[in-house]
């Protein structure tokens, strides 16, 4: 593994996977003091606050925004990256971030909360158009040796810098860090460290060698690009294997997200493609990530003690992660996947369990916290990256992008949804609220188990003969 090659990697997960896990996390710690700017502003206009139920719709607008902005970001990224090539595409979405810190940055100072609302909205149009790091890696793993090992699931990797940038939101919202009232603008517009980082430091390594040969037919600048990341001059045999791919692409007609829909002998692909979306989204996972400080306070966590349970829960968070990422090649897909939601499915109930029992047993808040932990493990040890990854695996490539943009646009709806409803739903129905997540994971896991095949180490035909 050469320098440049890692460093490029590192440099946009950094500045993509790990902000997107930064952005659904960072809302959590200051939710109160957004909250309180928000009632304040209001009287400040109108001469009187805003009721518990506005309040709640402004602030869970806030937090839903970002998963709205993410559909639309994804669905422009192609046409950024025709334009602009993978690089431009990242320069420009850094661009759109920085704009996001300013509006969140001088919020208060402006008595805007709409400044909040939009800059939310922005920074999820940065996530949903980022470049992936496997835009990198994929053609190069196999000629990376030892480090292929590690870097098949390129979406497990994505996986994991995303577990980093919800620790370390965690982490900043500590009361001794940025987790004071007079921070959280500050806070919230962080977010301009990576994505500057990423503006300057992007244009000292080439475009992605791939998107050269295949897309812009540069055999040249490929071979330049893929010399200084490979760090040999010898790149002769990956070139010939890309232009390979090239000229089956250049054969294949691609499918639209209509004609996929249509195709008869993909139907039961695409229905799993798109139950593992949306049942990714709806197993709770969002609610824990946007709302866990009110989902410990409620289960009878001293406040004081809240910032740092939540830090010990994105630390496993993380553990959880790697686990995933170095089991899932060795143990299968769809044991992961299938393993991750049943365990969510009974720690959701067990929340439940255990807030209406809290009243009598006070050591049940510990269960809950147990509860939310086995939540989170389940899902980074498996819903977390094998959906992608089943995704490419369940279609050959003339249907593979439609594929994506279907199971891409169910992840970000879901998103806003469980985002937008979990505060109004945790008021109307209480505990109880947590087993309608039980009740989706435990029926995804079903419809795993009875529909789905294992897609390790079988070809698209293979697969496509079993779902026949």
């Amino acid at each position: 593994l050469t320098f440049p090659l890692l460093s490029v990697t590192l440099l946009v997960s950094f500045g993509s996977s790990m902000l997107y896990g930064y952005n659904l996390a960072v809302v959590n710690s200051p939710a109160e003091h957004i909250k309180a700017f928000y009632n304040t502003t209001w009287f400040q206009r109108y001469g009187r606050g805003l009721g518990p139920a506005p309040l709640t719709l402004l602030y869970a607008l806030t937090v839903s925004i970002f998963a709205l902005g993410g559909l639309g970001g994804s669905l422009l990224v192609g046409v950024l990256v025709e334009r602009y090539g993978r690089n431009g595409a990242l320069s420009r979405s850094a661009l759109l971030v920085l704009l996001a810190g300013g509006f969140m940055g001088f919020s208060r100072e402006l008595g805007s909360p709409e400044m909040v609302i939009i800059g939310r909205s922005i920074t999820g149009i940065h996530s949903g158009g980022c470049t992936a790091p496997s835009s990198w890696l994929s053609p190069l793993q196999p000629f990376l040796g030892g480090w292929r090992r590690l870097c098949i699931p390129t979406g497990c990797m994505e996986g994991i810098f995303i577990c980093l940038g919800i620790f370390s939101a965690q982490v900043l919202g500590l009361p001794e860090l940025l987790g004071k009232d007079r921070f959280w603008p500050l806070f919230l517009s962080m977010v301009v460290v990576p994505a500057s980082l990423q503006l300057l430091l992007l244009h000292c390594f080439p475009e992605s060698p791939r998107y050269l040969l295949i897309e812009r037919n540069d055999v040249c600048g490929a071979t330049k690009a893929l010399q200084r990341f490979l760090g040999s001059p010898e790149v002769q045999d990956v070139i010939e294997e890309m232009q390979e791919e090239q000229r089956s692409l250049s054969s294949v007609e691609m499918a639209s997200v209509w004609q996929l829909l249509r195709e008869r002998s993909l139907r039961w692909q695409t229905l799993s493609v798109a139950v593992l979306n949306a049942g990714m989204q709806l197993s709770g996972i969002d609610a824990i990530w946007f709302y866990t400080n009110t989902i410990f306070e409620n289960a009878g966590i001293p406040v004081s003690q809240i910032p740092y349970t939540a830090m010990g829960t994105g630390t496993i968070e993380v553990v959880a992660g790697l686990i995933g990422c170095f089991t899932i090649e060795r143990v299968g897909r769809r044991p992961l996947i299938i393993t991750g939601f049943c365990a969510m499915g009974v720690c959701s109930a067990g929340i439940t369990i255990s807030l209406l029992l809290q009243a009598a047993l006070p050591w049940m808040r510990y269960v809950s916290v147990a509860c939310v932990v086995g939540i989170i493990a389940g899902f980074c040890m498996g819903p977390a990256g094998v959906p992608f990854l089943m995704t490419a695996e369940l279609f050959m490539q003339s249907h593979r992008p439609a594929a994506y943009i279907v199971g891409g646009s169910l992840n970000w709806l879901c998103n806003f949804t469980v985002g937008f409803i979990f505060p109004f739903l945790q008021m109307s129905a209480g505990a109880f609220c947590y087993l309608v997540f039980c009740g989706v994971c435990l029926l995804v896991a079903l419809y795993v188990y009875l529909v789905i095949p294992e897609t390790k180490n079988k070809t698209f035909m293979e697969i496509s003969h079993i779902f026949a």
